[in-house]
């Protein structure tokens, strides 16, 4: 694949560094790599950006930002109360497809969950994969509630006609509660898709390259976080 959509079933679980895992491994294996933000909300023109993060974390990877917008709303509503331009599906694509043409592998993380929305026609992440005909890799937490959020998403995404890549966790807890255990089984079950693996809790505050090789913990399964979807 040269294009890859993350996203996840709801806010801080866990995209971003998910993200920066992918990208460093692809990077290790001798693939160039662009990050793409589609909107990003919540953040001063002077703070660092998601995509930053993922380029502090994963090395030497092309970043793209579309839009950013300084409220910490879903973009759609954050464009709107700032007066600015809202990003839209066709752009988001757009935008992808022309990184591909000089990447071996272009990852679009977008914000918050699958339907959040980018512009007031109610354009969302899932109508540029769409768009792409690009798989989607979900992110989800590891605890309770889990495997409501992570199957509707699944749902939504097959409703559409749109690939699954799988499942990771995008922060696994020094000491897993049972119903964090219970998930590893239970999530590719729901998901109908296998569960990836896992990236420690606190992964994003390491010191690069403290990413480069991300492993599941002991109780998920022994395949990588990103291992299936950068092959």
């Amino acid at each position: 694949m040269s294009i890859l959509l993350i996203t996840g079933t709801g806010t801080e679980v866990g995209k971003t560094v998910t993200t920066a895992a992918v990208a460093a491994v692809a990077a290790l294996a001798g693939r160039s790599v662009a990050v793409l933000k589609p909107a990003q909300t919540g953040v001063r023109p002077d703070e660092r950006g998601d995509a930053d993060e993922v380029a502090r974390l994963a090395g030497a990877v092309t970043t793209l930002e579309l839009a950013r917008y300084p409220e910490p709303l879903a973009p759609a509503t954050a464009a709107r109360r700032a007066g600015l331009p809202p990003v839209r599906p066709q752009d988001v694509a757009q935008a992808a497809a022309e990184l591909a043409v000089d990447h071996d592998l272009v990852l679009v993380e977008g914000a918050g969950g699958l339907l959040v929305r980018f512009d007031e026609a109610g354009g969302t992440l899932a109508d540029a994969a769409r768009l792409l005909d690009a798989p989607v890799l979900v992110v989800a937490s590891a605890g309770l509630g889990t495997l409501n959020t992570t199957e509707l998403t699944a749902r939504e995404l097959r409703g559409r006609g749109l690939d699954l890549a799988g499942v990771v966790i995008g922060s696994w807890p020094a000491e897993p509660d049972l119903a964090s255990r219970c998930n590893v089984a239970d999530l590719p079950v729901v998901a109908g898709v296998p569960l990836l693996g896992a990236l420690p809790a606190g992964a994003g505050a390491k010191t690069p390259p403290g990413l480069s090789h991300p492993r599941p913990p002991a109780t998920a399964p022994t395949r990588s976080a990103t291992g299936s979807p950068t092959g």
